[in-house]
């Protein structure tokens, strides 16, 4: 048997990490991070009975990103859950100087972070009784795991989805042109570099140096996103269309998204409280082709990670979490 050893993690007690090791790729050794927030006999008397109660929630962070948003992770907890996050590999507290970031020419591949990440979960807590397993995808997070539920029916109880990017900001007609030509372009050379085409915004909606009030690891979230490569581009692309297709989930899903995008060159006051990176009225309608039972929840003001928006919008966001959990997800 395999001793997990867990380290208190950067973002300070109670958090604690745990490297997973998934081996080589042509990059060198990957790894991916599990983190939680360590209990205390207090938490779970508190917290023992909410709407989540028996559930584990496992969130996966969106492009250029990587789980630094503790206050989620409390709130989700006072909900009942046992709350996990994973950096994926080449993210976050697993990305390694040899590697290029965020690079997977597969969103499938991730299945074997989240395979990891759920054995080391199980590990955590032995024993009899069986717990509901509840994802959380933020963006791209959200994209990979609505397929990886996909693949896995049997294993999910609920999904929740932060603005995922389930669909190309120029709509399915814009992905179907370009998609052919980044697919070319990830045969010939999948690390190829591509025009930056984050102007910074989203970092300035949220970012304490900007019009936001949050602070975190600028390495890890460059302030314009990491540099494009067509065989990753080739890859989300790919997951788009299996989500114009149906995925068939069975299970209840939310989808959580700004009221408003604003998707322009120059910056405007009003980006402070919209989705500066989606489309998001094309990811609302593109989210009904998840499965069947699908609850679409719109935050006036939020911004594209809805639970870094303001106070008030975060407090909807969590309201919505648990009336969907209470009056949806199966016990």
């Amino acid at each position: 048997m395999v001793v997990q050893r867990w380290h208190e993690d950067v973002l300070g007690a109670p958090y604690e990490r745990l490297e997973l090791p998934l081996g080589t790729d042509p990059e060198g050794p990957v790894v991916a991070t599990l983190v939680r927030r360590r209990h205390t006999p207090t938490d779970l008397l508190l917290h023992g009975r909410g709407p989540l109660h028996g559930a584990d929630v496992l969130y996966v962070h969106g492009w250029s990103d990587y789980f630094f948003q503790t206050e989620l992770a409390e709130r989700l907890e006072r909900l009942g859950a046992r709350f996990h996050a994973l950096d994926l590999r080449k993210y976050g507290r697993s990305l390694r100087p040899h590697q290029t970031p965020g690079n997977v020419d597969d969103l499938a591949v991730y299945d074997e972070d989240i395979a990891a990440a759920l054995d080391a979960v199980s590990a955590e807590h032995p024993g009899p009784g069986e717990r509901r397993l509840v994802l959380m995808g933020h963006s791209t997070g959200g994209l990979t795991l609505s397929l990886w539920a996909a693949r896995h029916p049997e294993l999910v109880d609920g999904i929740i989805l932060n603005s995922p990017w389930l669909e190309f900001q120029a709509t399915a007609v814009g992905r179907a042109i370009v998609a052919p030509v980044i697919k070319l372009g990830a045969k010939r050379n999948p690390l190829a570099p591509m025009p930056a085409v984050d102007p910074g915004f989203y970092t300035r909606t949220v970012s304490a140096a900007g019009e936001g009030t949050w602070t975190y690891d600028q390495q890890w979230r460059p302030d314009r996103g990491f540099p494009l490569h067509p065989g990753w581009l080739a890859a989300v692309f790919a997951g788009q269309d299996k989500v114009e297709h149906g995925l068939g989930i069975q299970v209840p899903v939310l989808v959580m998204l700004s009221d408003k995008s604003m998707l322009q060159p120059r910056w405007d006051p009003g980006m402070a409280h919209a989705d500066v990176a989606l489309n998001v009225d094309t990811v609302a309608h593109r989210a009904l082709s998840l499965g069947d039972e699908v609850t679409v929840r719109r935050l006036a003001g939020a911004v594209h990670d809805v639970v870094l928006s303001a106070p008030d919008v975060r407090e909807q966001a969590y309201d919505a979490i648990g009336r969907w959990a209470t009056t949806l997800l199966p016990r």
